[in-house]
């Protein structure tokens, strides 16, 4: 009787049923029936997890700033938390149902990036420019990733002085040029071959696109390079139908289609030529993934 006035309860439309006249099966199938709705709901449920992030630094301007934590959504990145950093520590927490790319920024200044995925994660920001990420499996893969990532880029960095070196020594420098262009070449293509290897590598978790969006924000104007040709190639559609790998391919091919005089500019008369920018030209130009 019990368990008939629980079931009354429930379901109260039920009330003048007689449950000991319905047959058993019905019964049983009814109870499997609540017990299916159960464990729908705890699934669902155990999909939501929780991150928190726990941030330090030494850097004193940015003491009494405030920090937001923004994810790329509806084409556009959307702040969805904020806080203060107080004597150099910030924190971020909220809930996640599937891991995605996340990034911290101060105004429009992007500090850093970090994957948005349930646990602990820290990071640190040091007034060295040396950012340090960690705490989860995801997290842990892409400050290796960056670590090396932003090591290419020193190198190159590193390469935009050598021609004034030379002037000073009074080298000759068609020949420092010559070494220039040689080793900006070499260090892109190792860019290209990390880029590359690590999205190819992720392309079916959160850091595949994840790393395309970090990589590629930094371009002047989107643009289908070599290496993103190659990984459309062979992506697929779950990488290919993230929202911002959508938008930039889409994005990148317009432009393309303008240069090549292929669309019209908004506004512009048809059959008017338009002059598009073109990539910065600088000692270390190439087609790699850092220009």
């Amino acid at each position: 009787m019990e368990i008939v006035l629980n079931t009354v309860k429930i379901f109260p439309t039920l009330q003048n049923r007689c449950y000991f006249c319905m047959p058993k099966i019905l019964i049983l199938y009814m109870y499997n029936k609540l017990i299916f709705a159960f464990l729908t709901a705890v699934v669902f449920t155990s999909c939501m997890g929780s991150y928190n992030i726990e941030g330090t630094t030494d850097v004193s301007r940015l003491n009494g700033r405030m920090l937001y934590l923004k994810v790329f959504t509806e084409n556009d990145m959307q702040n969805i938390d904020s806080c203060d950093v107080v004597h150099g520590k910030f924190h971020f927490s909220g809930s996640v149902d599937s891991a995605k790319l996340g990034n911290v920024f101060m105004d429009d200044v992007r500090l850093m990036p970090l994957m948005l995925e349930a646990g602990n994660i820290s990071i640190k920001i040091d007034q060295t420019g040396q950012l340090q990420l960690s705490g989860t499996p995801l997290n842990d893969s892409l400050y290796q990733f960056m670590h090396r990532y932003d090591t290419f880029q020193q190198q190159l960095a590193e390469l935009e002085h050598k021609p004034y070196q030379g002037i000073m020594n009074g080298s000759d420098m068609q020949q420092v040029m010559k070494e220039v262009n040689e080793e900006a070449f070499r260090i892109n293509a190792e860019i290209d071959r990390l880029v590359t290897g690590f999205i190819t590598e992720n392309i079916d978790n959160a850091l595949g696109p994840g790393v395309f969006q970090i990589v590629t924000s930094g371009y002047q104007y989107p643009e289908m390079k070599p290496w993103i040709v190659s990984i459309m190639a062979k992506a697929t559609d779950s990488f290919k139908n993230n929202d911002y790998v959508k938008l930039y391919v889409s994005e990148a091919q317009h432009f393309q289609n303008l240069q090549n005089g292929l669309e019209t500019p908004p506004n512009q008369p048809q059959g008017v030529a338009q002059q598009q920018p073109g990539p910065q030209e600088t000692p270390t130009a190439s087609t790699g993934a850092a220009q």
